[in-house]
């Protein structure tokens, strides 16, 4: 089954402008298919992130991976990395498996699961997107807990971004499991 729908804007052209800096991975490319390593059928493994450029004041980090594509109205949260320390500026792939620094932690994604989930979109639903994103904090500690939503987590970055850094491969299921 397609569903015949239009493409979902980019949810952070929604949300109030902040400043860019630059993330860069070994693993994934903005506009490019990510390797079936990264999708929840093929190795479920979460990708290498590297940042740098980010803003005077920056104080701690959140690590988002958001799919606005799925076929709900509210897209799927894949990952939430959160109060990462403002020493952390890269994550090594498989890192969502890894120890984390000391307050750092991961919450709750629409998997239900703690940690990363990867890519899934359903088969035959096109290519869905996968916007990864380096959040620059300005407080040590979002005022969240693992199983805030991702809806509040998103809610309260809102107020306490100073900017982004985003990098967006594709994926897309093409046949039935």
């Amino acid at each position: 089954m397609t569903l015949d729908r239009p493409p979902a804007p980019d949810p952070y052209e929604l949300l109030p402008a902040v400043s860019g800096f630059e993330v860069t991975s070994k693993d994934v490319a903005h506009g490019e298919p990510m390797d079936p390593s990264h999708t929840l059928d093929g190795g479920n493994t979460s990708p290498h992130l590297s940042w740098h450029g980010f803003p005077e004041g920056t104080r701690s980090f959140v690590v988002t991976c958001f799919d606005p594509d799925a076929p709900t109205p509210s897209g799927f949260w894949h990952w939430l990395l959160v109060d990462l320390p403002v020493t952390t500026t890269e994550l090594p792939a498989g890192a969502a498996d890894e120890p984390l620094p000391p307050g750092a932690f991961h919450a709750r994604n629409d998997f239900g699961a703690i940690g990363y989930g990867g890519a899934a979109p359903p088969p035959g639903d096109g290519e869905h997107r996968y916007y990864f994103v380096v959040h620059a904090v300005d407080v040590d500690v979002l005022g969240v807990d693992a199983a805030t939503s991702p809806a509040a987590i998103s809610f309260a970055l809102a107020f306490h971004t100073l900017a982004r850094a985003v990098v967006t491969p594709v994926h897309a299921t093409t046949s039935e499991k």
